[in-house]
């Protein structure tokens, strides 16, 4: 599929609500543990994808309409979220996901994006030159790409539990993206 604003705009306008139907008061036992090692919680996750929505995405996005390839953009400390001294717990973290992403998606709708934005490009500091609709495509990708870790996250609480079924559970199967 081409890269299309529009679709663009409706995955990050339901990331909120799928993050809060799928997380908000489970027990501490579904949020606070992790897929073992250094993977992250599902509390984590929502913590990144925070700290994202404040210094990622919409950023990145402005930069490439204001300067173009002539700054690149700024370096995100992926792990933000763990090194804070007092984590927020998580029905705070997904009330700030909401707020945040509802105001991005304002101010990026206020920008009146055009194909000709679209193809603007900037510079990435690994990647070299990227477009906007690019960084866009990526920002839709990485909501996806959370949202499957939780549910990896949430299913691996039970992988001892299904038995025999584990052969089947895909999701208990899955090697993708941990942090």
């Amino acid at each position: 599929m081409e890269h299309d604003l529009d679709q663009t705009f409706a995955l990050l306008a339901r990331t909120p609500a799928a993050l809060n139907a799928l997380l908000r008061d489970l027990p501490e036992a579904w949020i606070d543990r992790n897929e073992g090692g250094d993977t992250w919680t599902a509390t984590q996750v929502v913590g990144h994808l925070v700290h994202c929505e404040r210094v990622d995405w919409l950023a990145r996005a402005k930069r490439i309409l204001e300067f173009g390839e002539s700054q690149p953009f700024n370096p995100v400390n992926r792990d933000a979220y763990l090194e804070e001294e007092k984590p927020a717990p998580l029905a705070e973290l997904l009330d700030e996901f909401a707020r945040l992403r509802a105001a991005n998606l304002d101010e990026l709708r206020a920008m009146r994006i055009d194909s000709t934005k679209l193809a603007q490009r900037g510079l990435h500091r690994v990647f070299g030159p990227v477009t906007l609709s690019q960084l866009l495509a990526t920002w839709a990708t990485h909501d996806m790409t959370h949202l499957h870790q939780i549910s990896r996250i949430l299913a691996y609480q039970y992988r001892d539990a299904v038995g025999p079924w584990i052969a089947y559970l895909g999701v208990l199967h899955c090697a993708g993206h941990s942090s």
